[in-house]
């Protein structure tokens, strides 16, 4: 297939390489020399616009960051529902709000292309080693058409319903991470300040009911106080922020969600939107240094 990809960040930039190495083709559209460069050493082809792009494509990846970034890509000025024909499909991959998608993809129907909202947890690493968990939102007979595509991207791929499941999917993950890394944060922190090693505390919580993905990854960055950004806790903030509007809608509860916010807001508010999720560590390390026991 002839694809195109807009968003060529620590996400995207490996995920269209994958695609590559399926033997597709490959378009992009980045306003960066620096992001488009290794698409273009690796053979892709640079447009001008998302529009451009479109025309010249079967189906469109946009990795970007967020909902007005999206709007902007598939409707905007020069966007792709003006280079789009009817068969075209958009793949949208970043976290936007579920009402954002439904909206979109209702209006590049209206001039005959699909969309399918897929949203991904996996990270860097996930993107690069074709090992993402992909949540897919949209119409059954345009996921079954693409899933080799999602297949070339990631090892869980799954169709979550209509318009907008993918994202609402995206938002449970969103919540049960930052709920488990702030609880990883407590529970190293309390290591710490009893005395004991947290990377052996660490350790045996693994090995036991509480191990997690995130207490295997983030916690090891808290362990070994690593706090460069995989992904930006920045990033995470206005994840958790459609998490909770979702909530807020629906009217049902989610107090360990407003909690986790707090803590986010103070990450950020520490102008550490930059850092890793693991920075969580540091503020609260800063909210009180309880007096060392005796292991």
């Amino acid at each position: 297939m002839k694809l195109g990809f807009v968003g060529l960040g620590v996400m995207g930039r490996p995920m269209a390489l994958n695609l590559m190495k399926h033997g597709h083709e490959m378009g992009v559209y980045g306003r960066r020399d620096a992001s488009v460069a290794p698409l273009l050493a690796a053979g892709a082809q640079r447009y001008d616009t998302p529009a451009a792009l479109a025309r010249a494509c079967d189906a469109v990846f946009t990795m970007v960051t967020a909902s007005k970034d999206v709007e902007d890509i598939a409707l905007g000025e020069n966007g792709i529902v003006h280079g789009g024909r009817t068969g075209l499909v958009m793949i949208d991959m970043e976290t936007i709000a579920p009402s954002v998608a439904r909206s979109v993809a209702a209006a590049l129907a209206a001039q005959g292309i699909d969309m399918l909202d897929a949203p991904v947890s996996g990270g860097p690493a996930g993107a690069e080693q074709a090992a993402l968990s992909i949540m897919v939102g949209g119409r059954a007979p345009v996921y079954e058409r693409m899933l080799p595509l999602f297949h070339a991207l990631g090892k869980t791929v799954m169709h979550m319903g209509d318009h907008g499941a993918g994202q609402t999917t995206k938002a449970c993950n969103q919540l049960a991470l930052l709920v488990n890394a702030l609880g990883t944060a407590e529970a190293l922190s309390l290591a710490a300040a009893s005395g004991l090693d947290p990377a052996k505390v660490r350790e045996v919580l693994l090995g036991g009911v509480a191990a997690s993905r995130v207490l295997d990854l983030f916690g090891k960055r808290m362990v070994e106080r690593d706090f460069q950004a995989g992904i930006e806790a920045r990033l995470y903030y206005k994840d958790l922020h459609i998490a909770l509007d979702l909530v807020h809608e629906l009217g049902i509860a989610a107090p360990a969600a407003g909690v986790v916010m707090q803590h986010v807001n103070a990450l950020i508010g520490r102008g550490e939107g930059g850092s890793d999720l693991s920075a969580l560590l540091k503020v609260l390390e800063d909210m009180g240094r309880p007096r060392t026991r005796r292991a």
